[in-house]
């Protein structure tokens, strides 16, 4: 189905206010949209039984608490409706074998937010390895990328007096030794990247100013960033300077203790990393006679020294591709996916140089494993999560070649009873087959006719979509009779590299064209019609839902654009923008700026177009994807005067929520908006 492209945009920008973050008239024009949106979906008893119900899921006290081990420990970051902002904590193997383990508390972010009255969300802490007695902890405020970081010691459970601590700022820092750190942060002018991360790495010394440590690697402004790295594994110590030249390339180097850097001669648009002796490579593109997508193992020093001989570890095909993997101490647990289902084996090396092969477990189709955790450094054990769409989350434990025992298993969140979950494949414009899952009422023999569906995807960055047991969407979409689609278009990673790069740049259009082919072809299958289709993604997602419906809003009863990018003429200027030129093209450069134009939804909004209702939801505390580019679409929406409704969370940060209450609200107005406009009656003709 061919869609509607606007080839004379709106070139004149009257909202360009709405970009001032903390602006006092944006933020008043955001309360009266927030009031509006409020008010249209949030005021009735069902909106209040639903958000209670998906705060139940959220905060269920059988969830599975998943963990990682550090040392003798197994860490876990949990919330909770009695911590709302959540506790670090951790256990041992023994207790965590229990069905109530017994949990020491390191942390307690809702305590410190208490005491020092900030609004701190968790994000991380980096444990020194290997001896596992110091953190470097980072807070955000509010839940944006920005973070502030402080050294925390976890024997007495405090944060260190007078230990490391790094101001506010999208800093990276990781451990050398006791008392030394690498640190890229925002120390002045001239120390970031245009798009907002590290230029420069230091190797800072305890006792000592930030902005006096000393510099051992400098990047160039237009660079996304730059971050040190020391290999720690013992025998193995040794320290690298990655170099991203924008969000797909990068350059890595050997900082050799002289303070030299040796070029890891691998491919730009390469993933590498030394493991032992090991490096290991991971293929964007056809390199030394191996395809895009391979993953290649070269001997570290044999490499340094310029031997090119690769043992290949995993070679895909037009139906499988990469999709992680995992050392433990003598082995490499591999994750593929063919047709976007997972499957997994385990790897091992051999003195000779060659690696065997053996399937590690058996997975359901239409599913997914993770690997949750290993011990890369004393054993063999390994922690992998089985799901799937109609099947909640069991926990294995194993060691290899010991076999492996069920260790948790989540309870059903919602009822599955006459649901099934089918995959499918559409056909795009030019014929590639796109796959989509559907979860749903059972269709077979005399099943039920067309019915609501929600048609989510993402389609950028080389993400893939997989199989996984969605709760949420089970009780506020399935078990309501709903039909939920997943679509896995390009510009993800089910396929691999080349999946991704088809719809890089002036190709974007690719994914746009295989999302509107899925709700065509849903509709032919008679799963549903336009007046009942939703729609939904969030981030390059949103962009996705702002290119439907600009470009095929015939195909939808409603759309939902979340955290979205929508002006692709100056996203390179907000924020993190700079950062996804790569990705998109950049709008300064001549030859990209026709097709930017032509996909970006701001400026393809038109009067005489009708569309479908509009929910976009943003975030104040978003420091990656801009909130103005949610704040001029609607605004836009309502001058042309088109239904729109707009969410503004104040917090949240570019997850649109910081804490279980704001997702479970965010959730409930989402599927609220849907529900109601795709279960309405359609008019008679």
């Amino acid at each position: 189905m061919r869609c509607v492209i606007d080839e004379d945009p709106y070139l004149e920008d009257p909202y360009l206010w709405l970009e001032d973050v903390e602006g006092e008239a944006a933020l008043a024009w955001v309360a009266e949209r927030n009031a509006e949106t409020a008010a249209a979906l949030a005021s009735g008893a069902g909106f209040a039984l639903l958000k209670e119900r998906l705060r139940e899921v959220l905060d269920a006290s059988d969830r599975i608490p998943y963990t990682v081990r550090r040392g003798p420990f197994l860490y876990n970051f949990w919330r909770d409706a009695g911590h709302v902002r959540g506790v670090w904590r951790r256990t041992t193997p023994e207790q965590y074998r229990k069905e109530a383990p017994e949990w020491e508390v390191v942390l307690d972010i809702d305590a410190l937010a208490a005491d020092e009255d900030e609004k701190w969300v968790w994000a991380g802490a980096r444990v020194r390895h290997p001896a596992y007695d110091r953190a470097l902890v980072c807070l955000s405020r509010d839940g944006g990328d920005a973070v502030v970081v402080r050294e925390f010691d976890l024997g007495t459970r405090t944060f260190v007096e007078g230990g490391f601590q790094v101001a506010e700022a999208k800093t990276r820092i990781g451990w050398i030794d006791a008392d030394t750190v690498f640190l890229g942060t925002d120390s002045g002018p001239g120390s970031l990247t245009d798009s907002g991360y590290p230029r420069t790495v230091r190797r800072w010394r305890r006792g000592t100013a930030p902005e006096e440590a000393t510099v051992v690697f400098e990047g160039l402004a237009h660079d996304v960033a730059a971050g040190g790295r020391h290999d720690s594994t013992p025998g193995f110590e040794r320290d690298f300077v990655v170099r991203s030249l924008d969000f797909h390339h990068s350059e890595m180097f050997l900082l050799a203790p002289d303070g030299s850097l040796v070029r890891i001669d691998v491919p730009d648009d390469a993933d590498a990393y030394a493991h032992r002796e090991h490096l290991i490579v991971t293929l964007k593109s056809d390199w030394l006679g191996h395809r895009a997508g391979c993953l290649l193992a070269f001997g570290f020093d044999a490499f340094l020294a310029g031997d090119r001989t690769a043992q290949v570890l995993f070679t895909p095909d037009e139906r499988t591709a990469l999709a992680g993997h995992s050392w433990t101490r003598h082995h490499l647990i591999l994750e593929t996916m063919r047709d976007v289902s997972t499957r997994i084996e385990v790897l091992t090396p051999s003195s000779g140089g060659e690696w065997a092969r053996e399937p590690l477990a058996d997975v359901p189709a239409l599913s997914a494993v993770t690997v949750v955790d290993t011990d890369p450094d004393v054993s063999d054990e390994y922690f992998v999560d089985v799901s799937g769409f109609l099947q909640p989350s069991t926990l294995y434990y194993g060691q290899v070649g010991a076999g492996s025992e069920i260790l948790k298993r989540a309870p059903a969140r919602f009822d599955t009873a006459g649901l099934v979950a089918e995959q499918f494949f559409a056909t795009s414009r030019d014929g590639t087959r796109v796959p989509y899952f559907v979860i749903g009422p059972d269709r077979s023999a005399a099943g039920p006719g067309p019915g609501p569906a929600l048609l989510y995807g993402y389609g950028g960055f080389e993400v893939s979509l997989t199989p996984y047991y969605g709760a949420v969407t089970g009780r506020a979409w399935l078990e309501r009779g709903g039909t939920y689609v997943i679509a896995n278009i390009r510009g993800g990673g089910e396929y691999g590299p080349r999946w991704h790069r088809a719809a890089l740049g002036a190709d974007r259009s690719r994914a746009y064209e295989d999302f509107a082919a899925v709700a065509a072809d849903l509709v032919v299958r008679g799963i549903t019609t336009p007046q009942m289709l939703g729609a939904a993604g969030g981030s390059n997602g949103g962009l996705l839902m702002g290119a439907m419906l600009t470009r095929c809003p015939q195909l939808f009863g409603a759309i939902v654009a979340q955290v979205p990018l929508l002006d692709m003429l100056r996203f390179h200027e907000l924020l993190a923008g700079a950062s996804w030129t790569a990705e998109y093209g950049d709008p300064d450069n001549q030859a990209d700026r026709p097709h930017l134009r032509a996909i970006s939804p701001y400026h393809q909004l038109t009067a005489d177009q009708p569309y479908p209702p509009v929910l976009l939801t943003t975030s104040t505390r978003d420091d990656r994807v801009h909130p103005g580019h949610a704040r001029k679409a609607a605004a836009r929406l309502r001058e042309l005067g088109h239904p729109v409704l707009l969410h503004e969370n104040t917090g949240g940060g570019h997850a649109g929520a910081g804490d279980n209450e704001q997702s479970a609200h965010n959730n409930a107005l989402m599927h609220t908006f849907l529900w109601e406009h795709l279960t309405q009656p359609v008019p008679p003709a």
